[in-house]
């Protein structure tokens, strides 16, 4: 734990969302591998930019190229990837940015921890709105669709501690929107998340 620091106290909240006209959030995406959280994600973060809102996407495979590259798979080093990831896409939404993230976060208690940071207003105004969406498919489809082939080197042995095959996921129980991936299209998907952002004056520029 760092000792001798102090909060530096800058822009409130509300002034840079006046200036940028626009409300920032998290919106956390989780969902077996296979289930379509990254192609919904970036659909939704493209339909967002041309509506002409800041954006960004956070994707699990991509931070772990770069910021969470010394992270494993092990339950430890799953509990700070999702960590990291919850301090930097509060840091967007602090911003005032759209923050999409798209990862398997697979226990309860992370994605608890995730939602605790934003609600932390001991340094700012207010709380951060998070949107936890649950993109849920049985794991007979996601193992068919496997498009990395994953679920098919979990089952051989070669990846260990693989969500859904050697590892648990901890469904969500009270996810904000709850989108049953193998029923739904990518469009109606993106049309839902935008339809409730927009219902929670998240998307009312200006406001």
């Amino acid at each position: 734990m760092a000792t001798n620091i102090t909060w530096h106290a800058g822009l409130t909240r509300k002034e840079r969302s006046e200036l940028r006209k626009q409300k920032g959030c998290t919106v956390w995406f989780t969902g077996l591998s296979a289930s379509g959280k990254s192609t919904i994600a970036t659909a939704l973060e493209q339909h967002l930019l041309h509506l002409e809102y800041q954006v960004y996407r956070l994707d699990g495979d991509n931070v772990r190229f770069g910021l969470n590259k010394d992270l494993g798979f092990s339950p430890n080093d799953r509990v700070e990837n999702i960590r990291r990831i919850a301090e930097v896409a509060k840091l967007f939404a602090d911003s005032t940015t759209i923050a999409l993230t798209s990862f398997i976060s697979p226990y309860k208690a992370d994605r608890q921890i995730a939602r605790d940071l934003h609600a932390d207003t001991k340094n700012v105004d207010q709380p951060l709105p998070f949107i936890e969406v649950f993109i849920d498919v049985p794991i007979e489809e996601a193992e068919k669709r496997d498009p990395k082939g994953l679920y098919k080197k979990a089952k051989s042995g070669e990846i260990k501690e693989f969500t859904g095959i050697s590892a648990p996921y901890e469904a969500p129980e009270n996810a904000e929107i709850h989108i049953h991936s193998e029923k739904t299209s990518v469009e109606e998907a993106v049309m839902i998340i935008t339809k409730y952002l927009e219902d929670n004056g998240l998307l009312s520029k200006g406001s």
